[in-house]
């Protein structure tokens, strides 16, 4: 807190008051932690024009919230007070469209265009290199846009602060900028008057490309068709045949009523004091408004008396395993309100315990039967609207067997009813949310921001929501006092639930060609309603905006870091490296970890032959899903959720700091797990023992693992298409870009779908046992545990043994590459290591090359990546390059035909 003392004869009485004041705020700066000084406010205190309403401690994630209101406006602010450094803000309004223009999602994006404070184009982009932001963003829902931001440093919080509070409030809301960001009318060729009008904008190309994602395309009209009484009746992000309907005047207007304080959610979250940014918020900008009825308030869904089926057409995907087998059909039950926390949290465990995992009942009936390739888009348990539902089915199916589905579904509800669900199965879901709750993140601010969006926005309690442990124990007591507790709620929400939806969608041929005919009509309508001075008019309008955009801009509006304030040095992380079974280094790190245990292997892929190279992912992603040892692949699930908050396997490619043409390339197994007991210990060092002598031997699970797979990768590349071209274009100019490629890449992608289409999947099922010879040995691992002080010695002694339990290889196997440079020693005393010792493989045969690729694509949307071979991270220029690059230009791009 900052004070300015004049040299002024104050009267008495005033100056005792004065220093009461100051007195009364300043201790809370001085408490040890952040929690601490939140709960010493009262409810009822003002503060900056804000009033306390309630002060909670919720002790399961270490914090307290603070919940205040606005006293002139209404707005709702929530801060919660944490010992974290990352300190984050986000203001969140209301945006309920009733058509789908996209007005909420166009809006985002043009209050980034300028403010009166900061009236420079794109100021959120201008801010990156001014600004030591962990965080920046914009989000449009379905019913609210939030905008977040994070940082650990205070006066770039101020400064973040006063740019979002400007460009949320006072927005430049210019013509041209609603031009650029959402829709025109412009010639193809800018400065040929000749050429053809066509749409432009980067909301509407942005929609066209998001709705050539089938499994997008497919959730939207789920949720349209669910719900389609009000908001949720449309589509907020806009339709591309809309969005040509929406005028500058609606989108101002749209502004005016919904980016209001008293239809505004404010959160802040972090250790820095709560009241400078009460203080910076209302004097920047709530100060300047009155309160209003905001009348934005969604209704609940009218319930239906029958059930309703629905039927839809998308795009032919040309990467399908079996092109006849591109149908997908759910079915979809409407839940309840997301304001009662404790029924929705209910609802959200049993979506759980329906379709997560192999013992889930939906997916030993639906995945495992054989009849598609995947779980329908949107499956499981939603809480983004009002009303939240569920959602089940499948996707990669014939159309003939949407009947079929449909009775799978049915009969797995009936089975539900009558058998319930395993004890052991609660109890792993449960424990998976305790150790959730002990979880560390770096983004645990925005996770919370995130979570608790829906329902405050709906009014529902915010704080109330954060109470997951309270939560925990009343769902054991419904249990413990009705063993059908879980079995009713089935019985009432799927078995006798009128409001429920079947939507299934099939591919057509001419899809993108009938979209494309109605985009035609639609551009020909508007042209038809121009006059002369009009077109003319979109002519000069079209340069001034290439003007415009191309025009060099004065940035020094805006708020800038000082060396001064920034800590001239960086928290020292203690790192201790030992030798396990005299030969393993394994990496010990003290921190603060809430009682979870994080263990980490890590082998060298240096050994492994080329050709098996290329399945290095699949075997990732199956190596936890086949069993291992004497547990079948259901038994191990089963184990793994119990025993952890998780276990991934994954390969890691890293370029060295100092050569692009040297590379490390990893296996990564990972798992966290709560210690508070040490048979804990002893299961998981059994489970991980398990892990390395993994079960290679069901086919038939395996070709399901496989088709998922591949499902998933096909599905993805509509979303990320610039990704895909960007790991492409990178291939040949370094031997980590091939390497990317070919784990990672559209080379990923063209396998695992060749594999999904074999008849005869063994051979390459063969190949895996091979990749484990060379890959789960103690030859080339290292490990890392990172764990609360007084865990370590446990830690320490439990690892010792997993190491000593691995069965090393019998016979020394030489690196596939040729050349491997040693970085680092094995040096030390005692036990301890100065530095572990890395190998890295480099290719001599590798030469740098130009590259150009194309690959055609079923939708009308172009993505394009280029690269360029620069400088490794040790190089001098590293960082002003770096710095100058992401300040200029981004490699990738998407267009839209």
């Amino acid at each position: 807190m900052e004070t300015t003392y004049k040299r002024e004869a104050w009267e008495t009485r005033g100056k005792c008051n004065y220093f009461r004041s100051l007195n009364q705020k300043s201790w809370r700066w001085k408490s040890v932690s952040a929690n601490e000084r939140a709960l010493q406010y009262t409810i009822g205190e003002q503060i900056h024009g804000f009033t306390v309403e309630q002060v909670t401690a919720v002790p399961e994630l270490f914090l307290t919230a603070v919940k205040l209101s606005h006293d002139n406006t209404g707005a709702r602010y929530l801060h919660v007070a944490r010992e974290d450094s990352n300190n984050l803000f986000s203001i969140q309004f209301r945006t309920t469209p009733m058509d789908s223009t996209g007005v909420p999602h166009i809006l985002e994006h043009t209050v980034l265009c300028g403010s009166q404070k900061y009236p420079c184009r794109d100021p959120f982009f201008k801010m990156l290199n001014r600004s030591l932001s962990t965080f920046m963003n914009a989000f449009t829902a379905s019913d609210y846009t939030l905008y977040p931001f994070s940082t650990q440093n205070p006066k770039d919080f101020q400064n973040l602060l006063s740019v979002y509070l400007d460009a949320a409030f006072f927005p430049c809301l210019r013509q041209l900028d609603f031009w650029q960001e959402g829709w025109r009318l412009e010639h193809e060729n800018p400065t040929d008057p000749e050429t053809p009008l066509v749409f432009k904008g980067v909301v509407f190309n942005e929609m066209k490309g998001a709705f050539t994602d089938n499994e997008r395309l497919f959730a939207q009209h789920l949720q349209n068709k669910l719900l389609p009484d009000h908001t949720y009746g449309v589509i907020s992000g806009g339709d591309p045949l809309s969005i040509p309907d929406l005028t500058w005047e609606q989108l101002k207007q749209f502004h005016a009523t919904h980016y209001h304080p008293s239809n505004s959610r404010f959160f802040t979250y972090g250790n820095f004091p709560l009241e400078k940014h009460l203080k910076q918020i209302h004097e920047e900008a709530l100060v300047k408004f009155q309160r209003i009825e905001s009348n934005t308030d969604i209704p609940k869904q009218k319930l239906w008396e029958n059930p309703r089926e629905h039927c839809i057409k998308c795009g032919l995907d040309s990467f399908a395993a079996d092109p006849s087998k591109q149908t997908t059909v759910s079915v979809s039950y409407l839940l309840t309100d997301i304001t009662d926390t404790f029924e929705t949290f209910t609802l959200s465990l049993l979506s759980s315990l329906l379709v997560d995992g192999p013992n889930s009942p939906f997916y030993k009936a639906l995945i495992e039967s054989g009849v598609g390739t995947d779980f329908s888009p949107d499956v499981g348990f939603n809480g983004s609207t009002r009303d939240a539902y569920f959602s089940v089915g499948l996707q990669g199916i014939a159309e003939r067997d949407v009947d079929t589905v449909k009775q799978i579904i049915a009969r797995t509800v009936d089975e539900v009813i009558v058998k319930g669900f395993e004890e052991d199965r609660i109890e792993a879901l449960l424990h998976k949310i305790e150790i959730q709750l002990k979880h560390q993140s770096t983004s645990f601010g925005l996770a919370l921001t995130s979570y608790i969006a829906s329902c405050w926005n709906q009014d529902g309690d915010p704080v109330e929501l954060l109470k997951i442990a309270d939560k925990v124990a009343r769902f054991r007591q419904c249990l413990k006092e009705n063993p059908r507790f879980l079995q009713e709620k089935v019985e009432t929400y799927f078995k006798d639930n009128p409001h429920r939806l079947t939507l299934s969608m099939s591919p057509e041929e001419a899809y993108y060609d009938k979209q494309a005919k109605m985009e035609a009509e639609k551009l020909k309508q508007k042209i038809s309603a121009l006059s002369g001075e009009e077109k003319k008019q979109i002519f000069e309008k079209g340069l001034e905006l290439i003007a415009l955009q191309s025009k060099s801009e004065d940035t020094s509006c805006l708020p800038a870091l000082k060396v001064s304030d920034i800590e001239p040095k960086i928290p020292f992380t203690v790192l201790e490296t030992t030798l396990a079974a005299d030969e393993i280094p394994v990496q010990y790190c003290a921190q603060p970890t809430n009682g979870v245990v994080y263990f980490r292997a890590v082998s060298s892929l240096n050994t492994l032959p080329e050709e098996l190279k290329p399945y290095v992912p699949l075997f990732c992603n199956v190596i936890t899903k086949m069993g291992c040892g004497a547990l079948d692949y259901r038994e191990q699930a089963q184990k793994i959720e119990l025993k952890t908050g998780g276990m991934s396997v994954s390969p890691h490619i890293i370029p060295d700091d100092s050569h692009l043409d040297v590379i490390g390339v990893l296996l990564y197994e990972t798992c966290y797990f709560s210690t508070l007991l040490r048979i804990c210990f002893i299961a998981i060092n059994e489970l991980f023992l398990l892990l390395f002598s993994p079960r290679f031997e069901e086919e038939e699970h395996f070709r399901v693992l496989v088709k998922k797979t591949a499902q998933e990768l096909s599905n993805g590349i509509p979303d990320c298409g610039h990704l895909y071209a960007s790991i492409r274009a990178s291939k040949n100019l370094t031997p980590s870009g091939e390497l990317q490629e070919m784990f990672s890449g559209m080379d990923q992608v063209k396998l695992m779908k060749r594999i999904a289409e074999m008849s005869d999947i063994k051979p390459v099922l063969r190949k895996l046992p091979r990749i484990k010879k060379y890959l789960l040995n103690s030859d080339n691992i290292r490990c890392s545990v990172n764990a609360a002080p007084q865990q370590i010695s446990e830690a320490s002694k439990e690892v010792e043994k997993f190491i000593k339990g691995i069965t090393k290889s019998k016979k020394e196997r030489k690196p596939v590459r040729p050349h491997v440079i040693e970085v680092g020693k094995m040096s030390g005393a005692g036990g301890r290591l100065s530095e572990i010792r890395k190998e890295l493989g480099s290719d001599p045969t590798f030469k740098p090359c130009q590259m150009k690729t194309h690959f055609v694509l079923p939708f009308p949307v172009n993505y394009i990546g280029e690269c360029i071979r620069t400088v490794p991270y040790t190089a001098a220029d590293y960082s002003l390059m770096n710095w100058g690059l992401g300040s200029v230009f981004s490699l990738w791009a998407t267009f839209i035909n």
